[in-house]
């Protein structure tokens, strides 16, 4: 692991200017990586992958001082999960850096194209966005996931973790920017700002330096970035996801998702939140999926009708249906129909993903094209909205605006276009 690296980027730090400086030295590298071939970009992206796998011990050294100090605090269960490395967690995170190897450049791409009448030859070619600022909380792998995203798609990065990721992600950005520079690309393609609360506003006012900030955590995190930045933002959410089933739904097959996208990793934003239960099947599976659950460790909070139904259920208020509660509790209600599952979750989703079983193509139908959300499942569990699961590689986060990108945030939606017009002598 290269120690210069972490003593040139502290360099910075303190500094008024510090995060312009290294916005600068980004935009450098960007130039440099927009004409990056895609061998030279897949060279670094194998050497990054291996510098994580080669430097196990002193990660996971920089992970538990992390740990220490944010098991003295006020840091719930679920962000101490995502905090922690281990030994399996980097060789994954290495693993999503090749698998970004084996996915195709798209950086080149023509998505449109066609021939104008006077013989001008028209193409919309993708391009690297430029210098994109990223702003997480206490999640590691976003550092080598963000750093190798933007690297094939020909960006630089500004990462700025949170104060009780630092040394952890100290250690990962000096040892991914070691292995860039190895290759003959800059090391400066991937920066991390200092932990200082004055380098988020900073980072969010580079205007003319920093061409986009993507912000990935909770919701005051995503609600501060999108008040305070004059630079453009592509916004993440938090995922209130809900699962309705519905009355011709294979109750077996429900327990199975229900209890999939509940327990599977309940800390992560894909995880459900609250389940709706059509009317006419609540007599059978509401104590059927409350008892699995709880068996689960799941506090299951409910509306009158499920108190009702089911043993040990904490009576739900509104803010359980407007809560994600990223720990095992999940809210549970009762509706009467598929509109009125829409309804619901029109009132209370975030538009992140949202699931139906059922049987009926008529209720898909109208679930599909009654809710707002950047992912909808069928017949399957909300913890599929992920760029891996779908087959996109790594990706940033889950967008849940509607301009430029929704959903994962994969290689594509970190690029814009530029129009390539070719002719043979035309004037106007």
């Amino acid at each position: 692991m290269r120690r210069l690296r972490i003593v040139t980027q502290a360099a910075f730090v303190g500094r008024p200017d510090g995060v312009r400086q290294q916005a600068h030295l980004a935009r450098t590298a960007a130039r440099v990586l927009a004409g990056a071939s895609r061998q030279r970009k897949d060279a670094a992206l194998a050497a990054m992958a291996d510098a994580l796998d080669e430097n196990v011990p002193e990660i996971l050294s920089a992970n538990a001082a992390d740990l220490v100090n944010a098991e003295g605090g006020d840091m719930s269960a679920a962000m101490l999960d995502r905090l922690r490395l281990t030994v399996q967690r980097i060789t994954e995170m290495a693993e999503a850096v090749r698998e970004l190897i084996r996915l195709p450049d798209p950086v080149g791409e023509v998505v449109r194209g066609s021939t104008l009448p006077n013989g001008l030859m028209v193409r919309q070619v993708r391009v690297p966005i430029g210098v994109i600022g990223i702003v997480y909380e206490a999640r590691p792998n976003v550092t080598a996931d963000a750093a190798a995203l933007c690297l094939k798609s020909g960006n630089a990065a500004l990462l700025r973790g949170s104060a009780s990721a630092y040394q952890t992600n100290r250690v990962l950005v000096a040892v991914l920017a070691e292995a860039i520079a190895s290759t003959g690309l800059p090391g400066e393609a991937i920066q991390l700002l200092d932990a200082h609360r004055s380098t988020v506003a900073e980072l969010l006012t580079a205007r003319g330096l920093v061409d986009v900030v993507i912000p990935r955590g909770g919701a005051g995190l995503i609600e501060h970035v999108v008040s305070n930045a004059t630079v453009p933002v592509i916004e993440t959410g938090v995922g209130n996801c809900h699962v309705y089933v519905d009355n011709t739904a294979d109750l077996s097959m429900a327990e199975a998702i229900v209890l999939n996208a509940k327990t599977s990793r309940p800390s992560v934003c894909n995880a459900t939140e609250t389940l709706l239960v059509h009317r006419a099947v609540a007599e059978r599976f509401v104590p059927q999926i409350a008892a699995a659950l709880q068996a689960a460790g799941v506090t299951v909070h409910g509306d009158p009708e499920v108190v009702q139904l089911a043993s040990d259920v904490v009576p739900a208020t509104d803010h359980d249906w407007s809560t994600e509660y990223l720990s095992l509790d999940i809210a549970m209600r009762i509706v009467d129909s598929v509109q009125d599952a829409v309804e619901h979750i029109a009132c209370w989703g975030t538009g992140h993903t949202e699931a139906i079983v059922s049987d009926s193509a008529s209720s898909i139908g109208r679930f599909v094209a009654g809710v707002d959300a950047a992912a909808v499942m069928i017949n399957a569990s909300t913890r599929f909205t992920d760029g891996s699961e779908f087959g996109f590689g790594a990706e940033i986060g889950i967008s849940t605006q509607k301009l430029h990108a929704r959903g994962p945030l994969g290689l594509p939606e970190l690029t814009s276009t530029t129009y390539v017009v070719t002719g043979t002598g035309q004037v106007r």
